[in-house]
C-alpha cells in the first residue's frame, strides 16, 4: 500500500508530528508512505515533498491579507505538485491542514475527483467549513452552518487585512469539498465532529480518532529544570503553546500572576522575544521550542499544566502533560475537556480565573504525586499513539 499524506509541516508542530508519527507506523509495517508538506523543514520523514518555495508561501500570504482568499494561492506550486501526484500514484491520500498558504484547494480537488481514490482527510480545526476562520468560538459565530458573510472574525487566521471575501470563499469551499464520494473525515474530539455534522460535510461519513503521544519519548524524568531557574521550593504553574495569543488564553496567566501565592511561579513555553519582555517577575518566558526532551524535562518538573485556551479541538499539549504525570487544569471548551477527568485534574468555567486559581489550590494542597499516577495511566490507556495511529491503518485498509 502507497499513503500520500498532505499537510502544511512536516515533523514539526502536532500536525506535522501526527504525519510523521503515521508515516512511521506505515513505514514499519512494510507499507509505502510520502508526507508533502508546503513550509519550513521536514523532519522524520526520508521521502518528503515539498510543495511549492517560501517565495510561493509570501505571493500566497499576500493574497490573503489584502484579498481574503487563502486557499486560493499557490497554483502553479499546486500545478507542479500535481504532475508528481500523477506519478507517485498513491493507493491512498490522507490531507491534514491544507491551509497555510502553500496549496490551491481548487486544483487539489479537480484531482481528487478525477482520480477518485480513497481519500482520508483529518481536521485539526474548522477552516473547512467556514469562509473565512480556522475557530469561531471565541466570537460566538454560527454563521458557518449557513452562510458566511461579513466575517467578524477577519482579522483572525488566515488574517485578512483589507477585504472579506468570506461570502465567496464559503460558496466556492462548500462547491469544492463536498463533490468527493469516496472521502472520509476523521476528527480528533468528539467536538469537532458534532460541528462537523451541522456543517456543509454532514454528508461524508465521520470518524473519531484521538490524537496519540509517543509514550516512550513524554514520561516523567528526572531532570534539573528547577534548579536551572532556582524554582527548588516553588510550585510550578506551567502553560505551553506554539503561539500565545488571545484564542490560547495568554490573558489569563497575566490575571493569575497577580493572584499566586509567593512559592508560586507561572513558567510559559511558546512565547515570543517580545512577550518575554512584557512579562510580570513571577512569570517565566521560554521561546518555543521543537526540542521534545526540552518539553519533556519541563512537563516533569512541574506541578500542574493549565490549558486556559478559549476554542480549541483536541490538544496535544493536555496528554504530553498528563503522560508526565502531571495534571491538567483546562477551560470548559471544544475538546480540550475530553482527555480531562476528575482523576487527573479538573474542567473549570470559560474564562473563570477563580476557578482556574481553586483548582490549582486543590492540587497544591492534595500534591502532585495524588494524581501523577492516574495521568500516566490514563495517557497509557488512551493516547499512546502505536494504538491512536494504528487506527488510521485500519481506515486505509478498509
Amino acid at each position: 500500500m502507497k499513503v500520500l499524506q498532505i499537510n502544511s509541516v512536516c515533523g514539526i508542530g502536532s500536525t506535522g508530528r501526527i504525519a510523521t508519527d503515521i508515516h512511521n507506523i506505515l513505514i514499519a509495517q512494510g507499507h509505502e508512505s510520502y508526507i508533502a508538506y508546503g513550509r519550513g523543514l521536514p523532519r522524520n520523514c526520508d521521502t518528503s515533498i515539498r510543495i511549492g518555495t517560501k517565495y510561493d508561501n509570501y505571493t500566497h500570504g499576500v493574497l490573503t491579507r489584502v484579498f481574503d482568499k487563502h486557499g486560493f494561492g499557490s497554483r502553479k506550486a499546486t500545478q507542479k505538485f500535481i504532475k508528481e501526484v500523477k506519478k507517485l500514484d498513491p493507493d491512498i491520500i490522507h490531507l491534514h491542514n491544507i491551509h497555510g498558504y502553500y496549496i490551491n484547494i481548487e486544483i487539489l480537488f479537480d484531482y481528487l475527483k478525477e482520480a477518485y481514490k480513497p481519500v482520508i482527510w483529518t481536521l485539526h480545526d474548522c477552516w473547512a467549513f467556514t469562509g473565512h476562520c480556522s475557530y469561531f468560538d471565541y466570537i460566538g459565530c454560527t454563521r458557518w452552518k449557513t452562510q458566511c458573510y461579513n466575517c467578524p472574525g477577519k482579522r483572525s487566521y488566515p488574517a485578512s487585512a483589507f477585504l472579506d471575501n468570506s461570502k465567496m470563499n464559503y460558496s466556492k469551499k462548500k462547491a469544492i469539498f463536498t463533490g468527493i464520494k469516496n472521502l472520509i473525515i476523521v476528527t480528533p474530539s468528539k467536538w469537532l465532529a458534532g460541528l462537523v455534522k451541522q456543517s456543509y460535510l454532514k454528508k461524508h461519513p465521520v470518524k473519531i480518532i484521538n490524537n496519540g503521544i509517543d509514550l516512550e519519548v513524554f514520561r516523567p524524568i528526572k531532570n534539573d529544570f528547577r534548579e536551572k531557574y532556582s524554582l527548588q521550593k516553588k510550585f510550578i504553574i506551567l502553560g505551553v503553546a506554539n503561539i500565545w495569543d488571545r484564542r490560547k488564553g495568554f490573558r489569563y496567566f497575566i490575571e493569575l500572576s497577580d493572584k499566586i501565592q509567593n512559592d508560586e511561579v507561572i513558567v510559559l513555553v511558546g512565547l515570543t522575544e517580545k512577550q518575554k519582555k512584557q512579562l510580570p517577575k513571577n512569570i517565566i518566558g521560554i521561546t518555543r521550542t521543537n526540542n521534545t526532551e526540552e518539553l519533556v524535562e519541563i512537563y516533569s518538573a512541574t506541578d500542574v499544566f493549565v490549558n486556559p485556551t478559549l476554542e480549541d479541538n483536541f490538544p496535544t499539549t493536555n496528554l504530553e502533560a498528563l503522560a508526565c504525570g502531571t495534571p491538567v487544569i483546562t477551560f470548559n471548551t471544544g475538546g480540550s475537556v475530553e482527555c480531562v477527568d476528575e482523576s487527573c485534574g479538573f474542567v473549570v468555567a470559560k474564562g473563570n480565573v477563580e476557578e482556574l486559581l481553586n483548582g490549582i489550590k486543590d492540587i497544591k494542597i492534595k500534591g502532585e504525586s495524588y494524581f501523577t499516577a492516574n495521568c500516566i495511566e490514563r495517557a497509557r490507556q488512551l493516547y499512546d499513539k502505536k494504538n491512536k495511529f494504528n487506527e488510521y491503518i485500519d481506515i486505509y485498509t478498509m
